[in-house]
């Protein structure tokens, strides 16, 4: 199980740290995965985190703004949002992969858990 959490209203330029807390499954057996989606358009990742190798991957529209990290005592990721714009605006949602042993997918269905997503709205 995942749970998202750590969403809200911020004006551009802001910053917020989304929280994924999972529970039910051997933390150190997945890759978690950061998605979001826009209306009206697909679910894209964003970040993810390999705990097998400890290899981390940022989407073009996100690279050097946000950063993903892990607490393994706490079985939680977190997703830090810096310098957030308008079009940062989607439900966001955290996802675990239990293919650690290969690069972590892009694809929403080789995903096994999903959390329930979190609202971030950027207003300029």
């Amino acid at each position: 199980q995942l749970q998202a959490s750590g969403g809200g209203l911020v004006q551009a330029g802001g910053s917020l740290r989304l929280s994924c807390a999972t529970s039910g499954f051997t933390f150190d057996d997945y890759a978690i995965g950061w998605f979001r989606q826009a209306p009206g358009k697909e679910r894209e990742r964003i970040s993810c985190i390999n705990s097998y190798d400890r290899s981390i991957k940022y989407g073009d529209s996100v690279k050097g703004r946000f950063t993903i990290s892990t607490d393994s005592r706490k079985n939680t990721v977190y997703l830090q949002m810096n310098s957030l714009k308008p079009e940062d605006t989607a439900v966001y949602y955290c996802a675990a992969d239990s293919a650690i042993y290969r690069p972590v997918s892009r694809v929403v269905g080789e995903y096994d858990y999903w959390g329930q997503g979190t609202q971030v709205t950027v207003s300029s």
